[in-house]
């Protein structure tokens, strides 16, 4: 089988790929780029394709690339000062008023 080659992959595998690529997109990322990182994710997450044959088979997910940054953030925004924390929630608010008008 050719490097590359998706025939291992699950029908989850591909949609899970699909909405990386997407959020990808919109946040400016090229289409061939956006791909490659989506499936490396999905790699990473799974360990390759879950179909017989594919090296992820009957292996569970560990931990996922998707869950580990709440994990990092929370870690970080603990760790500032209550006042700063209350200063840049009332900023996001005001921008956040007035983008709605």
């Amino acid at each position: 089988m050719p490097r590359g080659a998706k025939s291992k992959y699950t029908a989850k595998q591909e949609r899970k790929a699909d909405h990386i690529a997407e959020g990808y997109e919109k946040r400016g990322v090229n289409e061939t780029e956006a791909e490659r990182r989506a499936w490396a994710t999905v790699n990473k997450d799974d360990g390759g394709g879950k179909m017989p044959g594919g090296s992820g088979r009957g292996k569970k997910t560990g931990r996922p690339a998707a869950h580990k940054g709440g994990e990092l953030g929370g870690r970080a925004s603990a760790a500032r000062p209550a006042a700063a924390r209350r200063a840049s929630a009332r900023k996001a608010a005001a921008t956040r008023k007035r983008s709605a008008s």
